[in-house]
């Protein structure tokens, strides 16, 4: 079990602040890496995947995206559950929550646990794969990885200005994320020698979430090494 706290962080454009999990590996330091959100909030399962990252050696903090629209969101995966999601999804402002991200960057690397670093990474999932491509191309992320990431494809004019890393992962049977908008994003990431993507055939969204209906073992190990493997070269 990781050691974990709860931080507040102040918002770029000075409306308030915010609070984000955070979660420390047992060494007690390490890179900063912030993790995005499903639709859900930062939820249990938001938590256990920013533990799973310290047992690797990261910092983990997971910021409160939705704070906005209301503090402390944090939905099961019940019916309910989903209606409430899909509502703060629809509210949701992604370009304020990437100022968002970019604050919790700043504030993850001034941590005393990461001040031996001076890059940070993020990772996100749903939502927050699209918020970790988008803070690929506005915030000073050194690598992103985003998982099964939805509308990705209507932002691909952004791309342009990725200055770090970025890993897309997308599942073949994605409902959310289909076959023409996959070979969008495709088209226009060849050529860029920072810019990575991985298809998982025959799994569907979400096949990374722990004991979710989609989770898939196999395509959740195969991604998550990828992963591993882009963060630790970029900010070891």
């Amino acid at each position: 079990m990781s050691n974990s706290q709860t931080i507040d962080i102040q918002s770029t454009d000075g409306t308030g602040t915010f609070s984000a999990y955070v979660a420390v590996p047992p060494s007690g330091k390490g890179p900063a890496l912030v993790i995005c959100q499903e639709i859900f909030g930062v939820n249990a399962t938001m938590r256990e995947v920013a533990d799973g990252f310290t047992q690797e050696g990261f910092v983990a903090v997971v910021p409160d995206l939705f704070w906005r629209l209301e503090p402390g969101v944090e939905l099961d995966y019940t019916p309910e559950g989903w209606q409430r999601a899909f509502g703060f999804f629809n509210s949701f402002d992604q370009d304020v929550g990437t100022q968002d991200i970019a604050a919790t960057l700043r504030a993850a690397r001034a941590l005393p646990e990461c001040q031996q670093h001076d890059k940070a990474g993020v990772v996100g999932y749903c939502l927050g794969g699209k918020m970790a491509y988008l803070a690929a191309c506005r915030t000073d992320a050194a690598v992103s990885v985003g998982y099964y990431g939805t509308g990705i494809e209507n932002r691909l004019d952004e791309m342009d200005n990725i200055q770090g890393r970025l890993v897309l992962h997308f599942a073949g049977n994605d409902e959310y994320c289909p076959p023409e908008a996959q070979a969008q994003i495709r088209a226009a990431a060849e050529g860029r020698a920072n810019v990575a993507i991985y298809d998982y055939p025959g799994v569907q969204h979400a096949f990374s979430r722990p004991r979710g209906d989609h989770y898939d073992a196999a395509a959740d190990a195969l991604a998550r090494a990828r992963t591993l493997k882009a963060l630790r070269e970029v900010l070891r």
